[in-house]
């Protein structure tokens, strides 16, 4: 397809899409309270809708009127196994904390997904899960899936120290300790994104975090809860960088979620001198309403502790870094190989198609800037957030730009050439 442009800048307001890490969570702890939750803005996207699904299979009564989908808690005893294998789509937040819910189920179940997702590893989920007396098997015995999960009601307590920074493995982990008899202790490699951590005490458990230490003590209860879903920080993204990097444009995005373990975007486009400004804070639901505009960028250096708060980003924040002066340097983001498409590849091959001054690393990119874009044939390669990120490297390019494999945005984000449309000036609107 052919991707937007925006001759005459961006101007408007957007409200992104619910946050997709707290939606998938918000469904998997209201099936394990007891009692009712409701979640209201819920991301209706397909990876989410995988988690709803799983638990239907699992046994879990979940309605959804089209605004407010309401969850009726089994509790970790209530769960039922699932008539046949369980489809988690593309959705790799789905199967890995799925597994540790599993590992404490005195059931089999096996989890599959898409041709993607397939070759996505499981073994760091596997093996704590497996020292905590679970049985997790993948196809012909390797780490890929389908994975099988024999779980079991005797699950061990662990002390793990996480050989990754992820919080799909860290939140499978904690899944699993809070089924377990005795005190679990987890220590990160880098502190992660915390949202089972918060969850957990907003639906009334227990669990202490230091630092880079996680402690948790099971079997826990959890009680139902009425959640509201702020917006995607992830997906907010897209907009602030397109707003910092085309000419005569103001942006306003609504209710996004600022939960400080995600807001690594902030920090970095701060720190590349982007004009984005912060209001109505609301620190209960963690969220915020964020204005940027036109900004005059430098380059940065963007490594350790913050990667895991903007792991997500990188793509667009490489983007951001073709139009800052000076050289941008992102490492110690080996992570991004695994994702839906190694994320560091793919980033500077589909930019360097444009007339970036981009080279992979080993863990990361070298950004020379400020390059003018030109339109180029790309694809995302049947990733979300790379697919996005191009849309936005065309608002400033010149020529056309052609998209191949456009469909892969809707894993996410659904609306967002509409929404793309709703905020170039000059555009009919309908």
């Amino acid at each position: 397809m052919e991707l937007l442009q925006a001759q005459n800048g961006l101007a408007g307001s957007i409200t992104v899409p619910a946050d997709k890490s707290i939606s998938h969570r918000s469904i998997m702890f209201g099936a394990l309270a007891t009692g009712q939750t409701t979640i209201k803005n819920f991301l209706r996207a397909q990876d989410c809708l995988s988690t709803l699904n799983a638990f239907k299979k699992l046994g879990v009564p979940i309605s959804d009127d089209g605004t407010t989908i309401t969850v009726t808690g089994v509790g970790f005893s209530g769960l039922k196994k699932s008539q046949s294998d369980i489809d988690v789509g593309n959705s790799g937040t789905t199967i890995r904390l799925m597994m540790g819910i599993l590992a404490g189920q005195n059931f089999t179940t096996t989890l599959f997904g898409d041709d993607s997702l397939n070759k996505r590893p499981m073994q760091r989920v596997m093996t704590p899960l497996q020292q905590m007396g679970a049985t997790l098997t993948g196809k012909a015995s390797s780490e890929f899936p389908p994975i099988t999960i024999q779980g079991t009601k005797e699950l061990l307590a662990i002390d793990y120290q996480m050989p990754v920074a992820s919080a799909q493995v860290k939140s499978a982990i904690i899944f699993a300790a809070l089924q377990a008899k005795g005190t679990s202790t987890i220590i990160e490699k880098e502190i992660s994104r915390n949202h089972t951590e918060e969850m957990i005490r907003q639906f009334g458990g227990e669990i202490t975090t230091n630092g880079r230490k996680i402690t948790l003590t099971g079997p826990q209860t959890l009680v139902g809860q009425n959640v509201v879903v702020p917006g995607d920080i992830s997906s907010a993204a897209f907009f602030l960088v397109a707003a910092a990097i085309t000419p005569n444009s103001q942006l306003h995005l609504k209710n996004v979620g600022m939960n400080p373990t995600r807001t690594g975007i902030i920090d970095v486009l701060k720190q590349m001198g982007a004009n984005l400004t912060i209001e109505n804070l609301d620190t209960n639901n963690q969220a915020a309403d964020l204005k940027i505009e036109t900004s005059a960028l430098h380059s940065t250096i963007i490594k350790g502790e913050i990667i895991p708060r903007l792991i997500d980003e990188l793509p667009i924040i490489a983007l951001l870094a073709t139009q800052a002066s000076g050289q941008t340097i992102i490492k110690d983001a080996e992570e991004l190989k695994v994702k839906e498409t190694n994320r560091i590849d793919a980033t500077a091959a589909e930019l360097k198609k444009m007339g970036a001054d981009i080279t992979p690393t080993e863990d990361g990119l070298i950004i020379n800037g400020p390059t003018p874009l030109k339109g180029a044939k790309v694809s995302s390669r049947g990733d979300h957030r790379i697919g996005m990120m191009l849309q936005i490297a065309a608002l400033i390019a010149t020529g056309t730009t052609m998209l191949q494999q456009p469909e892969a945005i809707n894993i996410s984000y659904p609306d967002f050439f509409q929404d793309i449309k709703k905020i170039i000036v000059g555009e009919h609107h309908e």
